[in-house]
């Protein structure tokens, strides 16, 4: 079985979400909602995270969360392993509650962690379970809009400091921010490898980290070249108008960076067979050269 690619390291922020078993629902009531907030409390005490939005939904949750030691997984091991226990004691049941291991997206402050705090709390109103954000009690949006009280589990800080430093002003703000966000489409349009959402400067900047997953045929081979570059950004005009040089950089893109055959020709506007025949030669090339 595929395991999916871990990427932490201090200061990392994430988008986490899990499933039930089989898409079966997680919680079946507000207690159970109650007793999972509860354990969360716990794990961002004891493992220092920074929670900075989340929204839990029937069968599944989101988390926007920030690790200041590097430790989500143990974070998340302990979350889903003690909601597990606990909703399995009340319902007199066993086995698994949660579906496989936790999704997590590493996701770029600057350019779209306002924007993913938005997308969370309106996943209620998404899905049509509730009309609007500030009438669903089971995400962060009450706590960041200054409706409720904020838990002590909760950051909302850098949130509303991106709306002002007065903090009634900053609430109206965020309420106002959220309200414009629906019918926007979704962030993970541009979630690069299904575990990077980020500028291209965020991207290159975490690519070093990487290197060494694209050997790992255990990590599926989207997220093993997760910080891979674009093909627009490999086939510069330069590159293009010089065709030994082109064909280097195909020979790059497909050996590797990992793109298939037919998305290089779509690239460079060449059939696949040609580019085929060009990585075959270089390939050759390069065997006879070990010789």
């Amino acid at each position: 079985m595929a395991r999916p690619l871990r990427i932490e390291f201090p200061g990392a922020l994430y988008h986490v979400t899990t499933c039930g078993n089989a898409r079966q629902d997680i919680f079946m009531d507000g207690e159970d909602r109650q007793r999972f907030l509860g354990v969360l409390a716990h794990v961002v005490s004891r493992f220092h995270l920074r929670l900075h939005a989340y929204c839990l939904m029937d069968n599944h949750f989101h988390l926007v969360v920030e690790t200041p030691e590097a430790n989500l997984s143990k974070a998340m091991r302990q979350l889903n392993g003690v909601y597990t226990q606990s909703f399995n004691r009340r319902h007199g049941r066993v086995g698994h509650v949660l579906q496989g291991r936790f999704k997590a997206i590493v996701v770029d402050r600057e350019s779209y962690l306002l924007e993913l705090c938005r997308y969370v709390v309106l996943n209620p109103v998404r899905v049509r379970t509730t009309r609007k954000a500030d009438t669903y009690p089971w995400s962060s949006y009450q706590a960041t809009a200054g409706l409720v009280s904020v838990p002590p589990f909760l950051t909302v800080d850098w949130v509303l400091s991106q709306f002002g430093h007065q903090r009634s002003a900053a609430q109206r703000k965020y309420r106002a921010f959220v309200a414009e966000g629906i019918g926007y489409g979704s962030p993970w349009e541009h979630v690069r490898g299904q575990v990077l959402l980020g500028s291209e400067r965020f991207v290159e900047r975490l690519a070093p980290g990487l290197q060494d997953t694209r050997r790992s045929k255990e990590i599926p081979r989207q997220q093993r070249f997760a910080a891979r570059p674009t093909l627009s950004r490999l086939f510069l005009a330069r590159v293009r108008s010089n065709r030994a040089r082109r064909n280097e950089v195909i020979c790059r893109a497909h050996l590797e960076h990992g793109y298939s055959l037919s998305k290089i020709g779509h690239a460079v506007g060449l059939h696949y067979s040609t580019i085929s025949r060009i990585v075959n030669n270089c390939e050759f090339e390069n065997a006879h050269n070990k010789i």
